[in-house]
């Protein structure tokens, strides 16, 4: 089970640094090049607004990893650690795309009353 953990966290931590580095250098790139708008504003602060979506998105998931972690105590100790680490990867897997079908339909909608409204 802390195995499991431990994998997580570093891997976690891996994506974390390597996103941080490239958000950095496409801000650097984006000052040197001087195009500095509107709508690259979110970019160089780093989406200060957060929106409900994206939080949703990480709930979902991180509740199917606790899933995962609660159901993996019913197993035999012998098994539970495979089976709580598979279960983990699953779960968060659902979780994402349950989030994909959500916003695909809030975007959807959102999409067709803008273009409904334009005709």
């Amino acid at each position: 089970m802390h195995d499991a953990l431990i994998v997580f966290i570093i891997f976690f931590s891996f994506v974390s640094i390597i996103k941080i580095l490239s958000e950095n250098r496409t801000r650097r790139m984006l000052i040197n090049k001087g195009e500095l708008n509107k709508e690259l504003l979110p970019v160089l602060t780093g989406g200060m607004g957060a929106s409900p979506l994206q939080s949703m998105k990480w709930g979902l998931v991180l509740v199917g990893i606790g899933l995962a972690l609660l159901l993996g105590r019913l197993f035999p100790e012998d098994i539970s650690n495979d089976i709580t680490l598979a279960m983990m990867f699953i779960f968060a897997g659902v979780g994402f795309l349950v989030y994909y079908f959500i916003s695909k339909k809030q975007l959807g909608e959102h999409g067709a009353n803008t273009n409904h409204s334009d005709s």
